[in-house]
């Protein structure tokens, strides 16, 4: 996944052919092959339901909804998507019922707000299989985790896009940097504190000083956008910052629209490639979820429709070593001035052979140096 380029085409499909309920019942689905559209066979063999974004929010959920639009296309298989009515445990068990309801045989859950769900379902299902991203199935109160052989999970290690990015931006020339998280949940904040030691990285191979490089950071509390979102990122830009890592969700949107009230500001997006969302986007800090979707799926049906003993009831977790994460590197989504391919590719390396550990802890901010940084209390 290094250079992400062979599975990004597939999202252009993913709206085709739909089978849409109204706004007001619980799911929304979605089907392509023929025999879905007849009477007789209106059943979705992989479900995916939505977290509190839809399904076309250019970020987690998109991104995943296209590793299924792709392998069931592909494999000739009746797909759909349920978005939950609200963001609440009930609603999403609520919509993951509706799916094995309309013959769901794999249902895929993005995002770590399924986990409680999850956990309530997996024993209930047992012919059932779900694929969990960004979490790993417990208890409310966090007691007791498990995940039975009937779940797989997916974790990614945020924290090396994130230094990716940081490290780009500044090798690229930026010194005045933005972070804005969704909420200050495991992954994201992984996002960020790689994002300030890439920064540190960057800012000690070219030689800076303390206080040479800045960083703003904050969590929004929300993963969608807000007029009052845009007016805080509206003041880092007229402040001096030329960059914002936009890192959750739909926030992106808020942080473009301040970026193009300002002169030059510019954007790093999350999750997915967002460059063709603005002009203002230079890159993207991104998790493999298209084609890690696309992978598990594979393996679950080369193994009969159950998880290979590997996976079953097991966690994976994917970074640089195995192609989980990265940049983009097409050429129409490299947004970059000076930091150049062949720098990345170097950089790229020496998280594969472990030249470069960035610190997945979020118990405490990273420890840096030379870039200053201001947490918002």
């Amino acid at each position: 996944m290094k250079r992400f380029l062979s599975l990004l085409l597939v999202g252009f499909l993913a709206f085709f052919g739909f089978v849409a309920c109204t706004e007001e019942t619980t799911t929304t689905a979605a089907a392509t092959t023929a025999a879905a559209t007849t009477a007789e066979a209106l059943t979705y063999e992989i479900a995916l339901v939505t977290d509190v974004g839809n399904i076309d929010d250019k970020s987690f959920n998109e991104g995943t909804w296209n590793g299924v639009v792709q392998y069931a296309t592909e494999n000739d298989i009746t797909y759909a998507y349920y978005r939950p009515t609200e963001d609440s445990d009930a609603a999403r068990i609520e919509s993951i019922d509706a799916a094995i309801a309309a013959g769901a045989k794999i249902v895929v859950c993005p995002g770590y707000l399924f986990e409680t769900a999850i956990y309530a379902v997996q024993g209930d299902n047992p012919d059932v299989s779900f694929l969990l991203l960004d979490g790993e199935p417990h208890t409310a109160d966090y007691s007791t985790y498990e995940t039975l052989d009937n779940t797989h999970n997916v974790l990614y290690q945020e924290e090396q896009a994130g230094f990716l990015a940081g490290y780009a931006a500044v090798i690229d020339g930026f010194r005045d940097l933005g972070f804005m998280g969704g909420m200050a949940v495991p992954a994201v904040v992984r996002y960020g504190y790689g994002f300030v030691q890439g920064a540190e990285y960057a800012a000690n191979e070219l030689g800076l000083t303390a206080g040479d490089v800045t960083i703003e950071y904050d969590y929004a509390d929300s993963f969608g956008p807000s007029p009052a979102l845009e007016t805080k990122i509206d003041l880092w830009y007229s402040g001096g910052v030329e960059v914002v890592f936009a890192c959750g969700g739909g926030l992106y949107l808020s942080v473009v629209a301040a970026a193009e009230n300002t002169t030059d500001g510019k954007v790093i997006g999350v999750d997915v490639d967002q460059i063709a969302e603005s002009d203002r986007i230079i890159t993207s800090a991104m998790k493999g979820l298209q084609i890690s979707v696309y992978e598990a799926l594979t393996a679950f049906y080369d193994n009969d429709m159950e998880w290979p003993t590997a996976l079953a009831g097991a966690t994976s977790i994917l970074g640089a070593a195995n192609d989980g994460i990265g940049l983009p590197t097409a050429t129409t989504s490299w947004g970059f001035d000076n930091f150049t391919m062949t720098q990345y590719d170097a950089i790229f390396a020496k998280l594969v052979d472990g030249t470069v550990v960035v610190s997945a802890a979020i118990d405490a901010a990273p420890t840096v140096t030379l870039v200053t940084v201001t947490y918002a209390s």
